[in-house]
């Protein structure tokens, strides 16, 4: 796809052409031989010259990793329809003229839509080909990239027990304390937006039984806004409704100044009969000022820096910094926190949990400023990432431990991180679920010692899926 000079070596350059041992599925016999072989031979050839590349490897050369192949194709999807003034000839395809007025009414994505690889394949159809292949390309890799790391592992003979149920290993010996799982890895399913097979539905609870599966929501920032002391998240929290909004309105003064002036709503709870706001949700509205403080929201909790997210938004790092400083407008605990939890591992060499487990570093007398830079982001990350393990290891405690959730016949599956999934009979899940919650609700032998309630999500449902 490119034709270009590496970054490092600028006398080296990709070949034009270039020859690739592939699996021969097809079973195909190449000239000169008599069988199929294992392995066939392929050529492919350069096919734009004018395009540059976004970003490169580590080795100099242009990256076609995920992120840069989607800067290519645009916002585009893998479907394209070669609609052109063909459509006005006649197409022995094409029965009436229904068929060919459905064709020119489809929707057709607009050029701003398409990336950089539209103008490179020089603009108009070919340049609208160029960026559906491309996005064609991404979503074979996405669908690859399910299937190899969520399907097949869940296929093998090995991991199942005698009751034909999957087992995996859990590993207590991390170093946040977060319990994580192998052979295989049940904690790392897609995200439900992402799974568009619906792997989720595959585990499912016996015949007669129900699966509940319950989550902590922002658990992590609640830990925070507890560990700072930070008032503003803790009135935030107390608050209730969507937190992410409310960090965008502290944000930006425009955004509050919209609220204010009752153009925009922060949240909305509809009355029976009200089917849409009187104005529209502050995540509408801004919904791009909103996801970027919900990212800001967990990358200051785990110590990210201007300079990553400045990679991450694609922004300077100027800009980026600028993003942060208003995010810790107000919540200045946070940032002195921060401070003395980085203090804190330069001086004595360790940083703690919410009960007391701690985290050791190396010195930093002597490291070099990435690995410095390292330890500080741990130092900041360990405390919160562990003491929500320690509040999710409790939590688990007092539902094992629950007696009537034991009578009723329940047992706990499973944990990822945040969320468990416990299986029952479904004649009492209604009432399972209501212990669930207030177990992970209270998970210190009964009580909440954090500053800040813990919010609990919990359905149950046959499936994994459907109960999430």
């Amino acid at each position: 796809m490119y034709y270009a000079m590496s970054r490092k070596d600028p006398s080296q350059t990709l070949p034009l052409e270039k020859e690739f041992k592939v699996p021969n599925v097809d079973n195909i016999i190449e000239e000169g031989k008599k069988i199929a072989t294992k392995f066939r031979k392929i050529k492919l050839n350069a096919i734009c010259s004018g395009l540059q590349p976004e970003t490169y490897t580590a080795s100099g050369w242009p990256s076609v990793s995920g992120k840069a192949l989607k800067t290519l194709a645009g916002k585009v999807s893998m479907d394209y329809d070669f609609i052109d003034n063909e459509l006005d000839e006649k197409d022995d395809d094409v029965d009436d003229d229904d068929e060919v007025a459905e064709a020119k009414t489809k929707p057709v994505a607009n050029n701003s839509d398409y990336g950089t690889a539209y103008v490179a394949f020089g603009g108009g159809s070919e340049g609208h080909e160029a960026c559906h292949a491309i996005a064609a390309l991404c979503e074979v890799c996405s669908i690859d990239s399910l299937i190899s790391n969520f399907i097949l592992p869940l296929q093998g003979s090995h991991i199942s027990g005698k009751n034909g149920r999957i087992h995996c290993s859990l590993n207590i010996n991390t170093e946040t304390g977060r319990l994580s799982a192998r052979r295989p890895n049940l904690q790392n399913q897609p995200a439900l937006e992402k799974d568009r097979y619906k792997i989720r539905q595959g585990f499912i609870a016996a015949p007669g039984n129900s699966l509940i599966v319950a989550d902590y929501g922002q658990l992590e920032l609640r830990i925070l806004a507890h560990l700072a002391e930070c008032k503003s998240m803790l009135d935030a929290f107390e608050a209730g409704g969507d937190f992410h909004s409310r960090t965008a309105m502290n944000m930006y003064p425009y955004i509050r100044d919209a609220i204010d002036r009752k153009q925009v709503l922060l949240e909305w709870h509809p009355q029976p009969g009200q089917e849409t706001p009187p104005v529209p949700l502050l995540k509408d509205m801004y919904a791009s000022e909103r996801r970027k403080a919900k990212m800001l929201n967990f990358s200051i909790a785990y110590g990210k820096t201007p300079v990553g997210l400045a990679r991450d938004w694609k922004v300077s790092v100027n800009e980026a910094k600028e993003t942060v400083k208003r995010w810790y407008n107000g919540r200045e605990e946070v940032l002195r926190w921060q401070e003395a939890r980085k203090k804190e591992a330069r001086s004595i060499g360790c940083v703690y949990t919410l009960l007391g487990r701690a985290r050791t570093f190396p010195s930093t007398k002597n490291a070099t400023p990435s690995h410095r830079g390292h330890i500080e982001r741990a130092a900041i990350n360990t405390p919160v990432q562990g003491s929500a393990a320690d509040v999710a290891m409790c939590a688990m405690l007092e539902i094992s431990k629950n007696a009537r959730l034991r009578e009723l016949g329940w047992k706990l599956l499973l944990q990822v991180h945040d969320e468990v999934i416990l299986e029952g009979p479904t004649e009492s899940a209604e009432v399972a679920k209501a212990i669930v919650v207030d177990c992970m609700s209270k998970p210190f032998d009964g009580k909440n010692i954090l500053k800040v309630g813990l919010s609990v999500d919990a359905k149950f449902a046959q499936n994994w899926y459907s109960a999430k």
